[in-house]
């Protein structure tokens, strides 16, 4: 399988069979600028509805859209409800947290999380060979809440998301607060990495990949 970083929370993830699913499709907007997604798929995850997550309309190829638990094209989705604050959705509603597996490997995109898990969430959520994690703070968990939920989740993988770039001006941090201190870190010249089941690393390794938007 191919992970492609397009920008934000928006990845492209590529099965061996073709299939392909973009998660949490943005808008670009005047602090978002990435570039407009032209990519086609097959199934496209919506963690929750704002502008940023949601824009599904981009996605080409008349996706099938997953907002919860749902079995599609062979691959089953795990939506697990949580919530896009520390204030139980009060502040900026609910979340969902989307687990899936694909040729072997355990994917879990955590959305706009904004909060620590629960034990019950992190036993819902289970195995995690990689972790698309946000840890731009603001509007998600921070570097240090993120951090947090990596030590819950252990994954194999871990690939940040929704922070600071020089094509987003949101007032989040850049992912260099969550880098800070962390070993087996690789900072790819790339948006795209591919990772199968059989090569997955014995300890976790911190993948930084680059907008390909």
């Amino acid at each position: 399988m191919k992970v492609k970083w397009l920008g934000h929370a928006t990845f492209v993830i590529t099965l061996d069979t073709g299939t392909k699913i973009i998660t949490d499709p943005y808008t670009p907007a005047e602090k978002l600028n990435y570039g407009e997604i032209k990519e086609s798929a097959d199934i496209v995850t919506v963690s929750h509805d704002h502008f940023d997550h949601s824009n599904v309309a981009s996605v080409q190829g008349n996706p099938e859209v997953v907002r919860g638990t749902a079995e599609i094209k062979g691959v089953k989705f795990n939506g697990i409800p949580t919530y896009h604050d520390e204030a139980q959705g009060e502040q900026r509603g609910s979340n969902t947290i989307f687990c899936f597996e694909v040729d072997g490997v355990k994917v879990c995109h955590l959305g706009d999380l904004g909060h620590q898990l629960t034990d019950k969430q992190v036993a819902e959520i289970g195995k995690v060979d990689i972790l698309l994690v946000p840890v731009g703070g603001f509007y998600t968990i921070d570097a240090t809440v993120a951090s947090k939920v990596c030590d819950q989740l252990k994954p194999k993988v871990i690939i940040p998301m929704h922070f600071k770039t020089n094509k987003c001006a949101l007032p989040i941090s850049g992912a260099g607060e969550f880098l800070h201190g962390k070993k087996d870190i690789s900072r790819l010249e790339a948006s795209e990495v591919e990772i199968r089941a059989g090569e997955l690393p014995a300890n976790t390794k911190i993948i930084v990949l680059k907008p390909a938007l």
